[in-house]
């Protein structure tokens, strides 16, 4: 892990974003191909080495906590890449205030929790985790651990190479980019409840922890969200999927335990 926390805030324009990262992925479940080779997106000036923080560490504690799940979904994924004949490449997870540089461009905690494929980091603003409990109503340590999951979800998609293939897609406007933005993150989040399985074999799940990654993912849907925010709720808008859908895609994952289950480009989602 990597802590940013106390550097120098970048200035933000023209960067790419959090979350609008997801609609240039596809992901076919354990397919082959090249990984992706374009360069970063409006490269930045180096950020300045994290200054600390001014006495202790508020977020210790659950800084150790983020730390403990990102090593456990990774050490999940290494053997289950290794069982399919593949190797897993750990990534980093990157801990910042406010905004940082990103292989993608500028990095906002406004766009919450996001993949950058471009370096291949996930980036984390801690105080999520305060705005998913507040405001989305989704209190708890599962609750963060399925978030951290989702996005590593994101990094066992890009490792699985498939990003030229989606560029190409985009560009020819053979697919429906929402759609495909869709069934990206619905995937991950049954990847992340493949992790979750993997949890509970190894009894680290606690009774009522599932069920507060299944409120996380209802609570972060499209529709509750377009609800909360505007009052109306408009399907053609939508790059997550529905509170509905991201629950029954993470629940899939969770209980079969199996990647290949998590084919949501030719299923039905």
């Amino acid at each position: 892990m990597e802590d940013r926390r106390g550097a120098s805030p970048v200035a933000l324009g023209g960067g790419a974003g959090g979350l609008g990262l997801v609609v240039l992925l596809l992901f076919y479940l354990l397919g082959g191909g090249g990984g992706a080779d374009a360069g970063p997106l409006d490269p930045l000036p180096q950020m300045p080495e994290a200054q600390g923080q001014a006495g202790p560490d508020p977020d210790a504690e659950l800084k150790d906590f983020v730390s403990f799940v990102v090593q456990d979904v990774q050490s999940s994924w290494t053997t289950t890449f290794a069982d399919a004949g593949k190797q897993y490449q750990p990534t980093k997870l990157v801990l910042f205030d406010g905004a940082t540089q990103t292989g993608c461009g500028a990095g906002s905690s406004q766009t919450g929790p996001f993949y950058c494929p471009q370096d291949r980091k996930v980036y984390l603003d801690l105080g999520f985790f305060r705005e998913l409990r507040s405001r989305f109503g989704a209190p708890g340590d599962f609750a963060q651990a399925y978030v951290i999951a989702h996005e590593l979800g994101h990094h066992v998609q890009n490792l699985l190479g498939v990003m030229e293939d989606v560029r190409r897609k985009q560009s020819e406007g053979s697919a429906n980019a929402n759609d495909l933005s869709i069934r990206l993150e619905l995937q991950a989040d049954c990847l992340a409840g493949v992790w979750a399985h993997s949890a509970y074999e190894k009894e680290l799940l606690e009774s009522g922890d599932l069920e507060e990654g299944l409120a996380a993912a209802a609570a972060v849907g499209d529709d509750r969200i377009q609800k909360e925010t505007t009052g109306r709720v408009n399907p053609e808008s939508w790059t997550h999927g529905s509170s509905q859908q991201r629950t029954k895609w993470l629940r899939k994952g969770f209980d079969g335990g199996d990647p290949s289950a998590c084919d949501t480009f030719s299923e039905n989602v």
